[in-house]
């Protein structure tokens, strides 16, 4: 039979035994402290895109999610058809597909050529913007191409540079 003092035992080397997982595998720069005070500018991330593609891709993210939500609602709502509802679940289908292929494009656009960029797709016009202080036509025509081998049908495709 377990007693009190046995239980304690238990208990606490438990604890002990978490939080010293927990110290092991925090990150070494939490452990740095200024009078009492943690550092965290020795944790600031090295951010490799510019701030107007994280912004784009921010914005972007937003409207998605927000669209998403609403569906979200229509498909939980008991007040409304299955009519409705079908023609809800179609239209997260499409976002997903289409976010999709905006991430494919994008690792395409980072592998081929090795640019940070941004693709937004609607319907058949596709908007890139690329990180590159190299702004060329034939970069340009070259990204285009790249792109537009992913469809059998002609896409309406601009590619805007940004430093």
């Amino acid at each position: 039979m377990i007693n009190k003092r046995s239980l304690w035992f238990v208990t606490l080397f438990s604890l002990i035994l978490v939080l010293s997982a927990y110290y092991l595998t925090m990150p070494s720069d939490l452990l740095v402290t200024n009078n009492g005070e943690y550092l965290y500018d020795s944790l600031s991330m090295n951010i490799k895109e510019s701030n107007v593609l994280t912004a784009l891709k921010v914005e972007d993210n937003e409207k998605v999610e927000k669209e998403m939500q609403e569906l979200r609602l229509i498909l939980n709502s008991d007040d409304k058809t299955s009519d409705e509802k079908n023609e809800a679940f179609e239209k997260l289908k499409h976002i997903n597909l289409i976010k999709g292929e905006e991430e494919k494009l994008t690792k395409k656009i980072k592998e081929k050529h090795n640019l940070d960029s941004y693709v937004k797709i609607e319907e058949d016009k596709i908007k890139i913007v690329v990180l590159s202080s190299k702004h060329d036509v034939d970069l340009a025509n070259s990204i285009i191409r790249t792109v537009q081998e992913e469809y059998e049908e002609n896409k309406y495709i601009t590619v805007k540079f940004q430093n």
